[in-house]
């Protein structure tokens, strides 16, 4: 019995690894593509926390993915993704310089 409770914790952590690597690279897109959108290079990108409230209070699991990105190649900024399971959820990029 003790086995086959080991096999279940070892086959759970194993798709909890799986679904946040299809996360990562469902956010890793949608970041590029609306930094292409923006015209903006993007720098790096990098997942931030997990949460279980939102900014309302409300119970929702999310992750926060971290980007760094620039406007004219000279500057960094740094924006963030809200991701809920594989959609995004709000998309944050500060005020920046544009290039002339």
């Amino acid at each position: 019995m003790d086995n086959l409770l080991g096999i279940l914790a070892l086959a759970l952590l194993g798709y909890l690894f799986w679904q946040q690597r299809r996360q990562t690279e469902f956010a890793q897109k949608f970041i590029e593509q609306r930094c292409d959108t923006l015209n903006l290079q993007l720098l790096a990108i990098a997942r931030g926390e997990h949460k279980l409230k939102d900014r309302e209070g409300r119970w929702q699991w999310h992750t926060v993915y971290l980007f760094e990105f620039s406007a004219d190649g000279h500057d960094s900024y740094q924006g963030h993704v809200v991701m809920k399971g594989f959609r995004p959820m709000q998309f944050y990029v500060p005020p920046h310089h544009m290039p002339d």
